[in-house]
């Protein structure tokens, strides 16, 4: 008898709200409903696409290529008559070589050399290997002795701006440059003797005054048409 009041009192100890195990399937199901439930929503926002971003404001446009295209352009079809704008010269790209005799006896002026270049293009200067043996100047085939840099597109149009509006006038006793410079096939050279003319060298750290060649390589076919975009675009020709 006493073992059937315990029984009876064990059974009244239960609260009434505590409910029946789960069957150990259950929880499985509802953990792998979860997983799916999950990976639908994922699937929905890769259905959507990631988010756009703000889009980057565009690269400012040289104002002298924008100089050529609204005033250039015209005046050259309109003073040759072409039928086709595309016919019209266009500046193909600046080649500025700068030689570095004193290389053959200390290889550290052409490491200065390199760095005034690079500074005034904005560009690494590529430096120019000797193509062949001079027994004179004691020189050997494949010794470092200038280097060089070629401009394109913007930073092309951004030095042509320096140079002819910042550089050139500041040389001394400046009366304009050789209209005869040309090649024969459009192309322009012209002779720089010193690089302190570009407000980008510190007079104070120059070791000693080079000078540069400048090509102007352009798509004309004759020197006239040639000349013609030079001086369109501000290069300032001496007067005869």
């Amino acid at each position: 008898m006493a073992d059937e009041k315990e029984k009876k009192e064990k059974k009244e100890a239960k609260p009434k709200g505590e409910s029946k195990p789960k069957a150990p399937g259950a929880e499985g199901k509802s953990k792998g409903e979860g997983k799916k439930s999950k990976g639908k929503g994922r699937g929905a926002e890769a259905a959507a696409g990631p988010t756009i971003a703000e889009a980057e404001p565009p690269a400012r446009v040289p104002r002298l290529k924008e100089h050529y295209e609204q005033k250039v352009l015209p005046e050259l079809v309109k003073r040759f008559s072409y039928r086709n704008p595309m016919q019209a010269p266009r500046l193909k790209k600046i080649v500025v070589n700068m030689g570095v005799g004193d290389a053959l006896q200390n290889i550290k002026m052409l490491d200065t050399a390199a760095i005034e270049l690079g500074a005034i293009t904005g560009q690494k200067a590529a430096i120019r290997r000797a193509k062949k043996s001079i027994a004179n100047f004691k020189l050997r085939e494949g010794q470092p002795i200038g280097c060089i840099v070629t401009l394109r597109g913007a930073r092309m149009y951004e030095f042509y701006d320096r140079l002819v509006n910042v550089a050139l006038p500041r040389i001394r006793d400046f009366r304009g440059v050789p209209a005869r410079s040309f090649d024969g096939r459009g192309n322009y050279t012209i002779g720089l003797t010193e690089q302190i003319i570009f407000p980008e060298i510190n007079y104070d750290r120059v070791e000693k005054i080079r000078g540069m060649d400048v090509t102007f390589v352009t798509s004309a076919r004759t020197d006239e048409e040639g000349q013609e975009l030079l001086r369109l675009m501000n290069m300032p020709f001496r007067q005869r």
